[in-house]
């Protein structure tokens, strides 16, 4: 693995960890187009550049974070299924579906067509929750639950937590936000815990690497996330679930 291969691993990460169409599956499938060996470096990599996206998030939101405590709150109950799940299955999911390019075709193409379903009979209600801090607390462990599907890669984090959050009776942008401060503490756990673990293995050429697919990630998230907030204000995620099915036919031929 070269920095060629990190700054496009980096490009991935920061456009497809916000959008519904699963980060991890992108990064799987760019792996494979590169012809890149799934080693266990790679999958940590591929844990720990999801950190430089999430940066973004609070560096964007950070009067929201320092000026609205009770959000915290929020977050932190819809983080714990999440952290709970993913701490007792991690050598499960490091082992056997990390890398699954089968695994993540599947879940990209079913994950596409559930989108399109939802988005299909969906109904904003008059009455749906406008703000973060009007999510209530079972409201925030449902979404944990929704966001923890997503230990499954080609699931995507974004598109568990939205189509959660707008079945729990939430506004697009709300859920959308939420879903990207969520993102914190989920990611910074997921790679704390994997380089804990991993970090002994690397050598200095591998810490350069990560640290460049982090700044890389982090530059163009920031850019994601501001398009998919104006994206939402007219659009809903059909777009997204064609482009999942769409993305998992094509690599079903290149990959035979």
């Amino acid at each position: 693995m070269n920095l060629l291969h990190t700054l496009i691993f980096g490009i991935v990460e920061g456009i497809t960890e916000f959008l519904p169409i699963s980060s991890t599956g992108h990064l799987i499938l760019t792996a494979h187009t590169l012809n890149i060996k799934h080693t266990e470096f790679l999958k940590s990599f591929e844990i720990a550049i999801q950190l430089g996206a999430i940066l973004a998030v609070v560096v964007l939101y950070r009067k929201t974070l320092i000026n609205r405590w009770g959000i915290w709150k929020r977050i932190l109950v819809a983080f714990l299924p999440t952290v709970c799940i993913g701490a007792v299955l991690y050598k499960l999911i490091k082992k056997f579906l990390l890398g699954n390019d089968a695994v993540v075709l599947w879940s990209l193409f079913i994950g596409g067509i559930l989108l399109i379903v939802f988005e299909f009979f969906y109904r904003e209600k008059a009455d749906a929750r406008d703000s973060i801090d009007s999510i209530s607390y079972k409201q925030s462990f449902c979404i944990g639950l929704f966001q923890s599907l997503a230990i499954i890669p080609g699931v995507s984090r974004a598109a568990a937590t939205i189509i959660g959050g707008l079945s729990l009776g939430l506004r697009r942008k709300t859920i959308v936000e939420f879903s990207f401060l969520l993102a914190i503490p989920t990611m910074l756990a997921a790679t704390a815990f994997d380089l804990v673990l991993s970090a002994s293995a690397f050598n200095t050429h591998q810490f350069f690497l990560l640290c460049t697919g982090f700044f890389v990630s982090f530059a163009v998230a920031a850019v994601t996330i501001k398009f998919l907030l104006r994206f939402i204000k007219r659009h809903n995620f059909i777009l997204f679930g064609i482009y999942r099915i769409c993305i998992a036919i094509l690599f079903w031929f290149l990959l035979k």
